[in-house]
């Protein structure tokens, strides 16, 4: 079951963003971007969705309104379950909630050096768009059109 996020779910969420990046850190040099924001302010403001399985948060998406498209900013499933098709009905979910707001297209990106994400999300539906050094981090952006 998907479900929009409560403040109850923030300790869950922030766990998994810690669990399902942390291996990520010795490739990129410091911590990814998903493992710093704030998911309970994410939560307050009703930008997380959550999977759950017998009522455990198992995985979740955090998504952005943008002008033109629907921001996927953070997609993750518990490690300890994942391959188990939850970011595939995760992704599901963002591209139903993407045309029930009006969109036609979702974005994305990832950070290079996570090359599981490189092939996952092309296997998705999603085409790379584009590439970007900001500071220290080096992006890869996706788009899927709707």
């Amino acid at each position: 079951m998907i479900r929009l996020a409560t403040p109850t779910d923030a300790d869950a969420v922030t766990a998994i963003a810690q669990a399902a990046f942390s291996h990520y850190i010795p490739r990129i040099g410091l911590q990814p971007i998903p493992m710093t924001l704030d998911y309970s302010a994410a939560i307050d403001a009703a930008k997380v969705w959550v999977a759950t399985d017998a009522d455990t948060v198992v995985g979740f998406v955090l998504l952005e309104d943008q002008p033109d498209a629907l921001l996927l900013d953070v997609l993750a499933v518990s490690p300890s379950i994942q391959g188990q098709g939850i970011g595939a009905s995760l992704l599901t979910f963002t591209e139903e909630q993407a045309r029930a707001r009006g969109y036609r297209r979702i974005t994305l990106y990832t950070h290079e050096a996570m090359t599981e994400n490189l092939a996952y999300y092309p296997r998705h539906g999603y085409v790379e768009s584009g590439r970007e050094t900001v500071r220290d981090r080096r992006r890869v952006f996706f788009e899927k059109h709707l």
